[in-house]
């Protein structure tokens, strides 16, 4: 989810811990907050319109993803996008994160500017690997998250969000999926939905078969300390190796030289503080199972999908040419790990910059209140950008295993 020179609140939902960013108070602030404006209609997801993106069609997802990867010595090498995959072997399912800047307290199912930039940088890029399917639903505004904090609070519905998820979950499985399997994404409130929908409607249950891994970027998934399964699913477990399938990839990231102040709630579950019987999963999408490993990036070449994010500056520092992509990758720069410290849980991102070469020595990726970083974030903003070529990774391999079976 995304900040806009922001305040934070935290509230829950039907049991789940949602993270929302809002705008500065004031007392012109609160004169200035919409009033309540009624919940949109439930959608009818028969209607194209609903959706994102669905496959065989130009929308939301078919977007220029070509990127240029910046070598250590300042030389730009193109990377066009693999392109769309012709038949896939799987399917990916997306919901999105808290974008949604509509008036109301949920948002109005028309999709604006910020619905189709998150799915440019978070999820066209695995059509080369899997049928993207992503709905539109009435997700909790940031509008009013706003006017929570300015303490003068709107109507929410966070039950009619959840349903939404719930019910595009469901048209997709009786009129497009046909046994196929499916890959469940999402990120920070995209996650929650998918949480408490694996937990209630697949979790145990026929449509777990269909599972060939639920990723949960930026989310405290809970499992039993030391452990692989159990916590929030009981029959779902952690991914631990490449081209295993029916698992889950959930993870929060910070930087290696910030790591989470004791008031963070990313990288520990909520209401665990004192019982440390429960943490916070962590999988290394570089290395399936948490240890050291390279991260393929998508990084934006300037200003990123979310508002709050710094715009990066040079990407080659003198008078070497910048990339002229939106995107772009930089081996060698990024590895991560899992670390497991002081009660939290998390993959540690370390930037390896040499001030002696011309290749920017650091990301952006912070979340910054005027000139204050607020550590307890990390690097929320980019929790899949990070990982994102790991990731189309993991469902290419994932996809050959489940065609194999």
């Amino acid at each position: 989810m995304f900040l806009f020179r922001s305040v934070f609140t935290r509230i829950m939902f039907g049991g789940l811990a949602l993270v929302f960013v809002s705008a500065p108070t004031s007392a012109q602030d609160k004169d200035t907050i919409p009033a309540d404006i009624p919940l949109a209609a439930a959608p009818d997801y028969s209607d194209p319109d609903t959706w994102l993106c669905r496959p065989g069609r130009s929308d939301h997802c078919d977007v220029s993803l070509d990127a240029t990867e910046i070598v250590a010595d300042g030389s730009l090498v193109a990377r066009p996008f693999s392109g769309v995959a012709d038949n896939p072997p799987i399917d990916c399912f997306y919901v999105y994160p808290t974008v949604s800047m509509d008036p109301g307290g949920n948002s109005d199912l028309i999709a604006n500017g910020e619905e189709a930039s998150v799915i440019r940088h978070q999820t066209a890029r695995f059509r080369s690997v899997c049928r993207v399917y992503a709905p539109l639903y009435r997700q909790i505004t940031l509008t009013a998250l706003r006017a929570r904090v300015a303490g003068s609070p709107m109507k929410m519905d966070g039950i009619a969000a959840y349903t939404d998820v719930q019910r595009a979950w469901e048209h997709y499985l009786k009129n497009d999926n046909n046994g196929r399997g499916v890959v469940l994404i999402g990120h920070s409130q995209g996650s929650g939905m998918l949480n408490r929908l694996i937990a209630t409607e697949i979790d145990g249950k026929p449509a777990q078969k269909l599972i060939v891994s639920a990723m949960l970027t930026g989310s405290n998934t809970a499992v039993p300390t030391g452990a692989k399964v159990g916590g929030a699913f009981k029959n779902m477990p952690l991914c631990t190796a490449e081209g295993e399938v029916g698992c889950v990839i959930s993870y929060v990231t910070f930087r290696d030289e910030v790591p989470p102040p004791a008031h963070s709630r990313f990288g520990r579950v909520r209401g665990a503080e004192s019982d440390l019987t429960q943490q916070a999963a962590c999988v290394n999408p570089a290395m399936l199972d948490g240890s050291n490993g390279s991260l393929h990036a998508f990084l934006a070449s300037g200003r990123s999908a979310f508002a709050s994010a710094r715009v990066q500056g040079e990407w080659v520092q003198g008078d070497g040419p910048e990339p002229q992509t939106d995107f772009v990758t930089v081996p060698g720069l990024l590895t991560g790990k899992c670390v497991y410290e002081k009660g939290f849980s998390y993959l540690s991102v370390t930037t390896h910059g040499n001030k002696n070469d011309p290749r920017a020595d650091t990301i952006t990726g912070d979340v910054y209140v005027g000139e204050t970083r607020l550590d307890d974030w990390g690097l929320h903003l980019i929790d899949m950008n990070v990982v994102m070529g790991n990731l189309v990774n993991i469902v290419r391999l994932q996809g050959n295993t489940w065609v194999s079976r």
